[in-house]
């Protein structure tokens, strides 16, 4: 009888989980690319305010179609050189990077919308298996760290990102605006170096990094031919969601909150900010491309934050568990985000931002941590996938519904989608106390009892 774990998972070296997780530098390095400018370059294309969010669909529901399914497939593949995971980092990273060049160069509205979706597929192709990487070859101890230090370079790789344009316009001295229905060479600059920051971060990653094959490699062989055929995939993707593990079930409520908030901050925080500090709503001013500019530094400081706080959470989650550190963090992000409604000066508007660092950090980190523990190994790729749905539904409903709300209940004043935000966030972090962490309950049996060890 074959092995369950023919290829046992050892303890990795903290540089070899620098390696694996490199890659997401470069993923961030795009998506912060995308939340801090995409609303601006639609508004410069002539979108109205409330139209923004119609707009912006096309991510979430790119993330709905693709992630489970990239899931699916990356638990179903195996190469001897290229592995389970990586082929998918590969080819996403190649597509992403190629929207990202030609995102800024578009000239109608339509041609942006088509390019989001575009780029928000390509991202999704490369990012969702990163996450079941660490499941995959970390063992439990490890998966708290190796997810963190993905955290870091997420952070890192936003903080350059979101300050690229305000660096070509105040230090290099390029113009931030252009003649109606253009975008400013700032813009235009950041996201071709996002291109080929994405494509090589990614690059390094598949290169430096092996992977473990199938715990089973016979029974994975059999399932694999049983699966054969679209109609059964999507069944069994069907049954995956509605057969989905509890631990799951009780995360996606806090990620649904926590999802609203961040997704009313990407999108609305360009013309919120330039409305309610540096009081205009046109896109030829000066002063709204100034506040596009300044909406990146604000990002940089909540991307930096994370990227510092990704390594002191795990500390926090080891003394009062790592559901009680998410909820934390998420309540003192929500306040930062509901703050930002008092703020007029452009400076004060850094401070809030921290807040929202501290809970970004914990929600790249803390629920998949929870979550690896709770999954079966051999459908790690496909439940990572379906979790994000958990991401993508709140998106897709603040895509819907924002732009009613702002419009009818809140005049076209962008800053109240912020403190919606702020409140959901808050909402979400509350939720947690009904989450189980299956891992932290093994570990303390294991404390109380050590001949389990």
């Amino acid at each position: 009888m074959p092995s369950l774990h023919p290829v046992p998972k050892h303890r990795l070296s903290f540089r070899q989980i620098i390696n694996m997780s490199f890659g997401f530098f470069g993923i961030q390095f795009g998506f912060a690319l995308q939340n801090a400018n995409v609303s601006r370059i639609f508004q410069t294309l002539g979108a109205e305010i409330d139209k923004i969010g119609f707009l912006w669909v096309a991510a979430p529901l790119t993330g709905l179609l693709v992630q489970p399914i990239i899931g699916y497939l990356s638990d179903r593949t195996w190469h001897r050189k290229w592995g389970r995971r990586r082929p998918f980092f590969f080819i996403g990273a190649v597509l992403a990077s190629i929207a990202l060049f030609l995102m800024p160069q578009s000239t109608m509205l339509w041609m942006a919308a088509v390019l989001l979706w575009v780029l928000d597929a390509s991202i999704n192709i490369s990012m969702e298996p990163f996450r079941a990487f660490v499941g995959d070859k970390l063992v439990s101890e490890q998966r708290t760290t190796g997810f963190a230090t993905q955290t870091f370079f997420i952070g890192l790789g936003a903080v350059i990102a979101s300050l690229l344009p305000w660096i070509f316009t105040n230090v290099f001295h390029i113009s931030n605006t252009a003649p109606a229905g253009q975008i400013g060479d700032s813009v235009k600059y950041s996201f071709y170096i996002g291109a080929v920051v994405f494509f090589l971060a990614v690059l390094w990653t598949v290169i430096t990094s092996d992977e473990l094959p199938p715990e089973n490699i016979e029974e994975w062989k059999q399932e694999k031919a049983q699966s054969k055929g679209l109609v059964i995939a999507v069944k069994e993707i069907t049954k995956g969601i509605f057969s989905m593990p509890k631990t799951m079930a009780q995360l996606a409520v806090v990620q649904f909150f926590t999802w609203v908030g961040f997704y009313c901050m990407w999108l609305y925080s360009t013309p919120a900010i330039a409305q309610n500090a540096y009081g205009t709503i046109d896109t030829t001013t000066k002063a709204y491309q100034d506040a596009g500019d300044w909406v990146g530094v604000m990002f940089t400081v909540y991307s930096a934050i994370s990227a510092v706080a990704a390594f002191l959470l795990p500390l926090l989650a080891k003394k009062i568990g790592r559901k009680y550190t998410h909820m934390l963090c998420l309540i003192i992000g929500g306040i930062g985000l509901f703050a930002l409604v008092f703020i007029k000066s452009p400076n004060i508007l850094l401070i809030p931002m921290i807040a929202v660092g501290i809970a970004w950090a914990s929600t790249l980190t803390m629920p998949y941590a929870i979550l690896a523990g709770a999954l079966p190994p051999a459908k790690m790729g496909f439940y990572m996938g379906v979790f994000n749905f958990f991401i993508v539904i709140p998106q897709l409903v603040a895509s819907f519904v924002m732009g009613f709300v702002i419009k009818g209940l809140f005049h076209e004043q962008a800053i109240y989608a912020l403190v919606i935000g702020g409140v959901c966030m808050a909402i979400g972090g509350i939720f947690n106390l009904i989450v189980v962490d299956k891992d932290e309950k093994i570990e303390r049996v294991m404390d109380m009892h050590p001949v389990f060890e």
